[in-house]
């Protein structure tokens, strides 16, 4: 019988954020954090609960009613879910936290109670059983019409099922990456591709938490910071942290969501910083939280939202605007006059008037800031100014991948010249949004890493002139197949080129 493909879930942490279709407003945050470290036939752990601890308290400042679960088994593990489903009402904001075990197989990821069984080589079906499907937990609250999910797994730093002497359920290391997840999701894992993430610097760290969690729990209260600005804070910080002891941790993120989403999105008042916070509750009913969500700025309904393009010259920034527009101005930064941008040649059908241009111009070389947009509405009143946040590199990145998943078709070609060549110009003119190119020779499995320069955030898309944008072949190679480990620790589908 053909083994199934596994692999061990070691040191991942996965942040995904659904935006599902519900009320204008959330009515109430909940949250279920669950630590298990107590496992009875796998091998414990040291660190997961006082994650799940510090996680609770941490979702308890940003306004969170928090219930807290340690140590479940499968039975209490369901009926705990259950408990959280019950809390969960349309047009909420839910959080779900673990920290524990969690396995990966054929492309699914499990969360492991503490009574999974001890597994060997073709005993998956044995573990998928006994555990959570982690899918399964976002289907749950997608159904609850959740406005806002948040997942969060902190996940183990061992293979669980290694026995000496057996053949344990193991492979190349890391939960399946949750690519396939639909428009509105946002998701975050503590270490790369192929990485183990730390549970400590050495022996001497005498922190509670793991360095992802310790990280991430202090990111995710900075007041006016976004998921994506969160996720980039930890990343920078837990691979210094890492570097530290000659580690390679980088956590990366995966970004599909249309709207910006905050969860401590203005500094509190005298009023909320006094307020005593509630105490945290054990599988036990959720009460609501009284103080309602005030949303930041940026998330005014017609706030405009921007698309950032990097080409030769520069940058061109594009401002998409629901209202109807009889003029745009803007500046960068927050003194200095206001530029308007224009006229275009043709007329706007709601306005019946010159339609404004929607874009502006940015020198290669811009530094980070923020732009700040303001509109004519069709009645004349000014709107705004409105912030809007300028990152190079988040949005070089962001652009080439989108171009790159566009053109998938030329990321290869083949041609004929004092033998069989193989060329990757195109790739190589998109590297900066590319991690890692693995390609398989007549082979469905990409197996070899091609070199690629570095990305230069000066002229991104030139090729340096010492670069080798192709490789020989074997006259007799029939296809070459292809696989993107993006910037962002997101893998493609496996493309095949054939002659």
């Amino acid at each position: 019988m053909r083994s199934m493909r596994t692999w061990l879930a070691c040191g991942l942490a996965v942040l995904v954020v659904v935006l599902a279709p519900a009320a204008a407003q959330a009515e109430k945050r909940v949250a279920l954090v669950i630590g298990n470290n107590d496992y009875r036939f796998v091998p414990k752990l040291q660190k997961a609960v006082n994650d799940a601890r510090t996680m609770g308290d941490t979702l308890k400042q940003l306004g969170f009613s928090v219930m807290v679960a340690e140590n479940l088994n499968r039975q209490q593990f369901s009926q705990t879910l259950l408990t959280f489903d019950n809390a969960v009402e349309p047009g909420d904001t839910a959080f779900f936290f673990y920290a524990g075990h969690g396995f990966e197989i054929a492309g699914q990821n499990f969360l492991l109670p503490t009574d999974v069984p001890a597994a060997t080589e073709g005993q998956e079906e044995l573990v998928r059983d006994a555990s959570i499907l982690a899918d399964r937990i976002i289907e749950r609250l997608q159904n609850k019409k959740a406005r806002t999910s948040i997942l969060v797994f902190d996940a183990c730093r061992n293979n669980p099922f290694e026995r000496t002497g057996t053949r344990a359920v193991a492979g190349a290391g890391g939960l399946a990456p949750m690519t396939q997840l639909p428009e509105g999701v946002f998701s975050v894992f503590s270490a790369g591709p192929r990485q183990t993430a730390l549970d400590r610097l050495s022996n001497d760290d005498a922190n509670p938490n793991s360095v992802f969690t310790r990280t991430f729990a202090k990111e995710l209260t900075q007041p006016g910071v976004n998921l994506v600005q969160v996720a980039q804070r930890t990343r920078r910080a837990v691979s210094e942290l890492a570097e530290t002891v000659r580690h390679k941790q980088i956590p990366v993120y995966f970004d599909q969501m249309v709207d910006d989403v905050f969860l401590n999105g203005v500094a509190k008042g005298p009023a909320a910083a006094d307020k005593p916070a509630e105490p945290q509750q054990k599988l036990a009913a959720l009460p609501p939280v009284s103080a309602p969500r005030i949303p930041p700025a940026n998330e005014i309904l017609n706030a405009p939202i921007a698309m950032f393009s990097r080409h030769n010259g520069g940058w061109t920034v594009t401002f998409s605007i629901a209202d109807p527009t009889l003029g745009i101005s803007w500046r960068m930064g927050e003194s200095g006059d206001f530029r308007e941008t224009g006229f275009m040649d043709v007329l706007d059908p709601r306005t019946r008037k010159r339609m404004p241009n929607p874009s502006i111009q940015l020198p290669a070389d811009a530094p980070a800031g923020t732009i700040q947009v303001r509109y004519v509405d069709a009645s004349g009143e000014m709107q705004g100014p409105f912030p809007i946040r300028f990152e190079p590199e988040v949005a070089l990145v962001r652009d080439q991948r989108k171009i790159l998943d566009m053109t998938a078709t030329s990321w290869l070609s083949f041609r004929e010249f004092n033998g069989l060549l193989v060329y990757y110009t195109h790739l190589m003119s998109y590297r900066c949004a590319i991690r890692e190119v693995r390609i398989g020779i007549d082979s469905a499995v990409p197996d070899k890493v091609l070199n690629m320069p570095g990305c230069d955030m000066r002229d991104p898309i030139a090729i340096p002139s010492n670069a080798m944008p192709y490789l020989k072949l074997p006259p007799a190679t029939k296809f070459v197949s292809v696989e993107l480990t993006y910037r962002d620790g997101s893998v493609s589908e496996i493309k095949s080129f054939r002659r």
